[in-house]
């Protein structure tokens, strides 16, 4: 009696298995998200500062990257890393500045990093996200206002514009001679494509 009992519940264990391996395709499927590569060649990230100079600029050296958990837009993650050593104003007094421990103090902060905490849909093609800003070893709470183009294409553009105050990151200091702004303007234009998955699903 004992071994029929172990048999029953092997064929039992059998079933199960085939049941399982025949629902796999399907869950797989279910579980399938979209997913999107940046290519930096085909973007930038600049600033720009009021002053009674021109201060403004970009980066050459960064990363982005885009993920989602789902298909609905509102589950993406936006993640940016710049290298601060890389900025580039076109001048090169006002780059070795910048550079410096009174700004983005890049041997003790090579990273300027931004990575997103919440995304709303905001309007049709609009959207507002959180996320953690972090510059000069400093993280605080900023707001990415963004604006997406060629949504149901597989490809777009993503730009976007967040706005903080310099002072709020220990850049406290000026450049000689130069009248600088406290509010600091950094622009992204990101160019996105979907290499799989299913579609993003956007309201309405």
């Amino acid at each position: 009696m004992r071994r029929k009992k172990l048999t029953l519940a092997g064929m039992r264990l059998a079933v199960l298995c085939l049941l399982a391996s025949a629902l796999l395709p399907s869950v797989s499927l279910a579980q399938e998200v979209p997913v999107f590569a940046i290519t930096p060649v085909e973007s930038s990230i600049k600033f720009d500062v009021e002053a009674s100079v021109a201060i403004q600029g970009t980066f050459d050296k960064w990363n982005a990257a885009l993920t989602l958990t789902s298909p609905d837009v509102t589950t993406a993650v936006l993640d940016v890393e710049i290298q601060a050593a890389t900025v580039d104003t076109g001048s090169g007094l006002k780059n070795s500045k910048l550079k410096g421990l009174d700004f983005f103090d890049v041997v003790q902060n090579p990273l300027i990093t931004f990575k997103s905490t919440k995304l709303v849909q905001s309007g049709p093609n609009t959207f507002e996200v959180d996320g953690d800003f972090t510059i000069r070893g400093v993280t605080r709470s900023e707001k990415l206002t963004l604006t997406v183009s060629g949504k149901g294409t597989g490809s777009g553009q993503i730009n976007g514009t967040l706005y903080f105050d310099r002072k709020d990151y220990g850049m406290n200091s000026g450049i000689p001679f130069i009248k600088i702004a406290n509010r600091v303007e950094v622009t992204v234009a990101l160019k996105a494509k979907r290499v799989s998955g299913p579609p993003v699903v956007f309201k309405q």
